[in-house]
């Protein structure tokens, strides 16, 4: 148990995670409070990341629910294993030479060793943890309406085995891009973070943070870089997960500076669409280097 922002902002920062105040206060309000955190923001800002320090932090397991169209509850929550029961049941049948108890037979199948959990039944199992709903976007209207009843009651029933609690509510971050808005009901049932991309020191540090050996004029340079990409219209504008990369890839080649022939022989690792490389590369790189 974290007793303040400033201490889980500690904790955060010694598994390699590196939040700004907002994020700090956000996180450790969602983890007192017991409320879910709904985070937005552009890809690469570092939401699902988040939820990964987390769980290191907390030193508690991390359980993930992808997101994406048509998901439904047997994804999400439980199945049953049909090829086992299936199995068990012939094994029953030829214990019984052929007299099988159908009574029994079907109370035997659908015990706790032929339920298969799935993320939302995991995590109220094995609390605490943390729960990473990944791109809750994605999902339709009656998966986010099932969604908003587990969090609120931080139990669900399974009708042949009963009610499943959780002992301690898991810590749950809910991430968006926001491909489409998703329902005012289930925002009032979560504390709120809009996460931006980081200052330019700040994204300076978590290279070097993530790149020991990356020199502080090369990390400038491309921090300073991957910014002035985000400003322009790109159809995949890069994260921090695109200026890692390219700082890699710089390093990997045994470059000290970000030039123009530099950055033209790494935009790959950067930029992710053609058409985005082309607007980049006719802008002029050396325009892009020099501000």
């Amino acid at each position: 148990m974290v007793t303040s922002p400033e201490e889980l902002s500690g904790a955060l920062e010694s598994v390699g995670y590196l939040p700004d105040e907002g994020i700090a206060t956000a996180a450790f309000l969602a983890h007192r409070l017991g409320r879910p955190l709904f985070c937005e923001g552009e890809p690469g800002t570092g939401k699902t990341s988040l939820a990964v320090a987390l769980a290191k932090a907390l030193d508690v397991p991390l359980i993930k629910l992808q997101c994406h169209e048509g998901i439904d509850l047997t994804q999400a929550l439980y199945d049953w294993d049909f090829p086992r029961q299936l199995l068990h049941l012939r094994a029953l049948e030829a214990a019984s030479g052929g007299a099988l108890d159908s009574d029994l037979a079907e109370k035997s199948l659908y015990s706790r060793r032929f339920l298969l959990a799935r993320p939302l039944l995991r995590a109220l199992e094995e609390s605490p943890c943390v729960l990473l709903v990944d791109e809750v976007d994605r999902a339709d209207d009656e998966f986010e309406a099932f969604l908003l009843e587990v969090l609120g009651e931080n139990a669900v029933t399974v009708p042949e085995l009963g009610e499943v609690r959780a002992a301690v509510p898991p810590l749950v971050v809910l991430t968006s891009n926001r491909t489409r808005e998703v329902h005012d009901a289930l925002k009032r049932r979560c504390l709120y973070h809009w996460l931006s991309h980081p200052s330019l020191p700040r994204e300076v540090e978590i290279l070097r943070r993530r790149l020991p050996d990356l020199s502080e004029r090369l990390a400038t340079q491309v921090a300073s870089a991957a910014r002035r990409l985000r400003e322009l219209e790109l159809l995949k504008p890069p994260g921090v997960a695109e200026s890692i990369d390219w700082a890699q890839a710089l390093t990997a080649l045994g470059r000290t500076e970000l030039d123009a022939e530099s950055a033209a022989a790494t935009l790959g690792a950067v930029l992710k669409y053609r058409e985005d490389t082309q607007r980049v590369v006719a802008a002029g790189l050396d325009r892009l280097l020099a501000g």
